[in-house]
């Protein structure tokens, strides 16, 4: 229904009803008026239209004489505008010049303006004064009681019709804050003294995914899991004692960096919560802090570097020809020490520099399974005979987009880490990898004795260790670098102990990366250079995609409509035209490759997607999924 329709369906209602009515805005104009309001008054047609003045209509009554013989009728107009500008609630009863007896009940409004009521009481006063003249029966006092009860019973209505208006006032009020409130991208709730939710801007899931949105009525604890509420309860308390608490706490399951304010309420009725979602933030932080020792990294490997790795050279050569020699016992084992110990050198000159200067990704179709199996293989004769190396995967049962030497080299660095904790006792590590949409997740836990609080803090800043000068503190900061590379994170923390110990039960490091199956698609490749086009085949098929080969326009266009096609992708500018001739409604979907600069006119007419050369796999896999799942 149009805004027209509402408001001839309102006046046709205001005009049923049987008083006269009124309601003037702000600026003392009329912006509803009935029906019965013109006739009681006999006012002309344009003082009864919305927009007509106040004044003027006053003017015309005062005129007319509605308020009996005036004076001067220039001062009882300004008189009445003066007091309808103060817009107080009032109720009266006045006699009009052709003998008749009308009630006025005025209400004003809290965005300015009032509502008025006028009723034709004539009867009314007849009959008091039929009562005053005929009856005997009542007494004076009785008589006035009653009239007193009906000036109060009048009253009461009018009182009744202002609350009313202020209830709908409120009630717009909370609609327009909760409005405002959920378009915040914070959650912001409010808990009674029970802990329970109150108010809650529905935005929880946006901050903690998995959790529920409608929370009114349950607790923190309910609404929350287990680890998150751990961490928030003991602020809690003390929110709830009447101290401000602002804090941050990693989500368990997402890994999300969460900022919580709790602000007791004044009134003593709970505690306001404020949870924004700072990952973004504290991953900057991060990256700082690792940059700023990646530049010490980089300036310790340019200035050393040369003469340390002659240094090395030299070492291993002499060393190497003692080694063969015909040497004491003794004297041979020093020299096999100190060939183990040059070669730990030339592997921590290669760490720093994979420190200062992270390598990319390199991501490929793998059979994480497979890859999982042969690390543990290979990982199995360097934990001794004491420690026992278990392998536990629910995977899907298709190749997953991953860069295979990373996962390597960082599972076997958490494996030997985890080695290194169990300080030559013996005990159990488990590799654990599991999907868990959106994120593939790698765990490495161990029985040791877990990290220190100083560990959890820093244990990814490069050149931090615990292991008391036998290690390069490097380690864990490659696999935090290479996880961010990667798109993922590395989370550490402790394992619960046995119920009543005050001690971990052992350590956790999650290696959490993107989920990426392998999505094979049925491609059409539209590519004039011919090695060009060899490699880029190449590159499809492997990474699982079947792939047609067009090497012009015109051949292309004759295969695009081939059955089973999913995809198109054809270089911007092929020989005998623009791919973009490719594009079609009932074709699939088109992209486009371009050496084009972004920005370049030719390029910036293309309303699809367009890679830009050269492009690797990875960039490839990322365009097919956003072009095919949206």
């Amino acid at each position: 229904m149009d805004s027209t329709s509402r408001a001839d369906l309102m006046q046709s209602g205001l005009n049923l009803i049987a008083q006269a009515l009124t309601l003037f805005d702000a600026d003392l104009r009329l912006a509803v008026a009935n029906r019965q309001f013109q006739a009681m008054f006999d006012l002309p047609e344009n003082l009864t239209r919305p927009g007509a003045f106040f004044e003027d209509i006053v003017r015309f009554l005062v005129l007319r004489g509605e308020y009996g013989p005036q004076s001067d009728p220039d001062e009882a107009v300004r008189v009445r505008v003066e007091q309808a500008r103060t817009f107080q609630p009032h109720y009266l009863e006045r006699q009009r010049a052709d003998g008749r007896w009308i009630s006025v009940e005025g209400a004003p409004l809290s965005q300015g303006g009032w509502v008025t009521v006028y009723t034709d009481i004539t009867e009314t006063k007849r009959q008091e004064s039929l009562l005053r003249s005929h009856s005997q029966v009542l007494s004076t006092q009785v008589l006035e009681n009653s009239e007193r009860l009906a000036a109060a019973n009048r009253k009461l209505e009018a009182t009744i019709a202002a609350l009313q208006e202020a209830k709908r006032i409120v009630t717009e009020t909370q609609a327009r804050t909760r409005q405002v409130t959920e378009m915040v991208p914070a959650h912001i709730a409010h808990l009674d003294r029970d802990g329970r939710y109150v108010f809650s801007n529905r935005q929880l899931p946006r901050i903690f995914p998995g959790t529920r949105a409608d929370i009114l009525g349950l607790t923190a604890q309910q609404v929350l899991d287990p680890q998150t509420y751990d961490k928030l309860k003991p602020h809690l308390d003390r929110a709830f004692a009447g101290r401000n608490q602002v804090f941050e706490v990693t989500h368990s399951d997402s890994g999300r960096r969460v900022r919580i304010s709790l602000t007791p309420d004044r009134g003593g009725n709970g505690v306001f919560v404020l949870s924004t979602d700072v990952t973004a933030e504290v991953e900057v932080r991060e990256a700082l802090t690792h940059a700023s020792r990646r530049e010490l990294a980089a300036k310790i490997t340019s200035g050393l570097a040369h003469d340390f790795g002659n240094l090395l050279t030299v070492i291993l050569g002499l060393q190497d020809r003692l080694s063969r020699a015909d040497l004491p016992a003794d004297a041979s084992a020093d020299v096999a020490a100190t060939l183990a110990a040059a070669r730990r050198g030339v592997q921590l000159l290669e760490r720093i520099g994979q420190i200062a200067q992270p390598h990319g990704t390199a991501r490929q179709p793998v059979r994480l399974a497979s890859l999982l199996q042969d690390l543990v293989a290979m990982a199995r004769p360097s934990l001794g005979p004491d420690v026992t190396l278990a392998l536990r995967t629910d995977l899907p049962d298709r190749p997953l987009m991953l860069d295979p030497g990373q996962i390597q080299d960082s599972l076997l660095n958490l494996v030997l880490n985890a080695r290194d904790a169990l300080k030559g006792r013996g005990g159990a590590i488990r590799l654990t990898a599991r999907a868990n949409p959106p994120w593939l997740d790698l765990e490495v836990t161990d029985t040791g004795d877990g990290f220190t609080p100083e560990a959890l803090a820093r244990a990814t800043e490069p050149f931090f260790t615990t292991k008391q000068g036998q290690g390069s503190g490097l380690g864990l900061a490659m696999v935090f670098d290479q996880a961010r590379l990667a798109g993922g994170t590395l989370q550490l923390s402790n394992l619960p102990g046995a119920p009543g110990a005050t001690t971990p039960g052992g350590a956790l490091a999650r290696l959490r990366l993107p989920l990426r199956p392998v999505d094979p698609q049925m491609i059409l490749l539209a590519e004039d250079d011919d090695n060009l086009r060899r490699v880029l085949r190449q590159m499809l098929t492997g990474s699982g995609h079947s792939v047609i080969e067009a090497g012009s326009l015109a051949e292309a266009q004759n295969l695009a409509d081939l059955p089973g096609l999913t995809l198109l992708l054809s270089d911007m500018q092929l020989g005998d035209g623009l791919g973009t001739k490719l594009a079609g409604k009932d074709r699939p979907p088109l992209i486009l490759m371009t050496a084009l600069p972004p920005g370049d006119p030719l390029r910036e007419t293309v309303a699809g997607p367009v890679l830009t050369k050269p492009f690797g796999a990875a960039d490839f896999a990322d365009l097919v999924t956003q072009v095919i799942h949206g």
